[in-house]
């Protein structure tokens, strides 16, 4: 069984395959899910939606990917995923000569290169949000061949060349960032006429177009999520980075659509409060001795009220009486009425 462990010994060529599911685990239901393939070798990227997951539909997905990879397509590892393991996939590959490996089983680090893939490109553009129905569809597939374009062509990332371990450290070696594309070209295996047409269909892209084309598609999507998944504050959100579309280009970075919501600040008290009921005769003592600590005014507490009041209490003490004189130092000094 091939494993394509060695990154160096492999012919540029074989490919790992996966599936990425847009949709909820604990949702019902026919959700597209997308087709996705790596070359172990140079790291180019090519997807496609599914509309439906079915065997036959694998293969007519498999056989539009295998026309857009700019080399020939030698090998493929998959997992053991039943949308591979089955009859039309190996009669496919047995038909046109393609050498067909899987992982082994509950080994999921077999498919290191391609599970990374699905990480770094498809849900960093796609997002997590599920999707149905043939319009979504033609969204995904309209993003996926401008993302194909922008990412192996115009965004470099790092290749692990070597790691050894030294005691409990691992060290790791790292060739420099090159683009899918940049690897192909500077690889001596990969055919010169190949070569040209990588360059020729390289010199003829915009990359600023194709990142004003993914905005779109991805606006597209956020729109189509289905019903359950696009709350109203994320439905804000779209409206205002439509908005801001034609000035987007400035910001660089492609705008993931699984975007978090920012947290907000927590305005309310979690446990009871242990100095309500003793706040006011606190105040009286701050009245008559502004400079007290806070640890000596928790300590006459404890001798007025024997056992109600813990060590470890001090310090919300000291932060209550900080706030107020924070508050009481505002209103002095800037005349702002204490809230």
């Amino acid at each position: 069984m091939k494993t394509f462990a060695d990154c160096e010994n492999v012919e540029s060529g074989h490919l790992e395959i996966d599936f990425v599911a847009h949709c909820g685990g604990t949702l019902v239901g026919s959700f597209i899910n997308s087709s996705v393939i790596t070359d172990v070798a140079s790291g180019w990227t090519e997807a496609t939606p599914l509309l439906v997951r079915e065997q036959s539909l694998v293969v007519e997905g498999l056989d539009v990917l295998r026309g857009q990879l700019p080399m020939p397509l030698l090998g493929i590892n998959s997992d053991n995923d039943s949308a591979f393991i089955n009859e039309s996939f190996i009669t496919y590959c047995t038909e046109q000569k393609i050498v067909f490996t899987r992982s082994r089983p509950c080994r999921k680090n077999d498919q290191a290169w391609i599970e990374q893939k699905n990480g770094a490109v498809i849900r960093r553009f796609v997002g997590y949000a599920r999707y149905s129905g043939p319009v979504a569809d033609q969204t995904l597939a309209n993003l996926y061949q401008n993302l194909r374009l922008y990412v192996n062509y115009f965004q470099p990332s790092f290749k692990l060349l070597s790691k050894h371990r030294e005691g409990s450290k691992v060290k790791k070696s790292y060739a420099k960032p090159a683009t899918p594309c940049d690897r192909l070209i500077a690889d001596p295996r990969v055919q010169s006429h190949l070569k040209e047409v990588l360059m020729e269909t390289r010199a003829k892209l915009d990359p600023m177009a194709l990142l004003h084309n993914l905005r779109m598609a991805q606006s597209a999507l956020a729109s189509l999520a289905s019903p359950g998944t696009v709350n109203d504050e994320q439905e804000r959100e779209l409206d205002q980075f439509l908005a801001q579309l034609p000035r987007l280009w400035e910001q660089g970075e492609v705008r993931p659509t699984h975007r978090q919501t920012p947290a907000k600040a927590r305005d309310y008290r979690t446990r009871e409060d242990p100095f309500e009921g003793v706040w006011s005769e606190i105040l009286l003592w701050l009245e008559k001795e502004p400079d007290a600590t806070g640890q000596s005014l928790f300590a006459r507490l404890q001798v007025a009220h024997p056992g109600k009041f813990t060590d470890g209490q001090v310090r919300t003490l000291q932060r209550r009486v900080r706030k107020w004189r924070h508050i009481m130092a505002k209103q002095l000094i800037y005349n702002t009425p204490a809230t």
